[in-house]
């Protein structure tokens, strides 16, 4: 049997898991709701996850797989509630009012371009669009590198979906391999390499707020 006859099976996991992945951000929101304020929470996560997910449900379109389908209009839910939930609690409306703005006209731009371009070229073009676009969202905490050195510390960075952003990489790097699509190939192996770059991070700086949590439960 060939990595083939494992199409359906790899596709579902995927999937599932990339769903499981999805949902790590409701421990970021239960973050924002304990604290009351979304200040110190980078919305790029969320606001680029809802762009990301209505242009890869595009792409999945073109491609007419279904797998890439369901996950993604999972995706552009959970994520837009998410964002419900950060613009509920942000202390500054406007300025994530403007970014929301910026992030739809990004997407109607190249929803647009979609449905002018060549049948016989769609593909292909827009398909190495939603790759780069999909790795500058994955390379997106990066941007915040300087400030982690600085303070010694990832709060910042969203461990759960860095952390399962890893494991969801990899099964679509297979099932890359099994449909034989080179973007989808390309653009899991370079989000593993990212996802674990970014892990990397937390081993090197630990979260200040983990640590303090620790001691205080070592000292009760």
């Amino acid at each position: 049997m060939g990595l083939a006859d494992y199409k359906e099976i790899v596709g579902t996991c995927a999937s599932i898991s990339t769903m499981g992945q999805m949902l790590a951000g409701t421990l970021i929101c239960k973050d924002i709701y304990q604290k009351g304020s979304s200040r110190g929470f980078d919305p790029m996560p969320f606001l680029g996850g809802v762009g990301m997910c209505i242009l890869m449900l595009q792409y999945a379109w073109i491609l007419r797989d279904v797998a890439m389908i369901n996950v993604n209009l999972f995706g552009l839910f959970t994520n837009a509630a998410y964002m419900a939930i950060y613009y509920y609690y942000s202390p500054q409306v406007k300025e994530t009012l403007a970014l929301i703005g910026k992030v739809a006209t990004f997407v109607m731009v190249f929803l647009t371009y979609a449905q002018v371009e060549d049948p016989e070229k769609i593909e292909f073009r827009f398909g190495l669009i939603v790759t780069v676009l999909l790795l500058l969202l994955i390379a997106s905490p990066l941007v915040h590198l300087g400030e982690i050195i600085k303070t010694k510390n990832t709060d910042i960075l969203p461990f759960p979906i860095i952390f399962m952003g890893s494991f969801v990489s990899f099964q679509w790097l297979l099932y890359g391999l099994i449909i034989n699509n080179a973007f989808v190939i390309f653009q899991n192996t370079i989000g593993f390499i990212l996802s674990i770059v970014q892990l990397s991070l937390f081993v090197i700086f630990p979260s200040k707020s983990r640590v303090k949590t620790t001691s205080q439960e070592k000292a009760d």
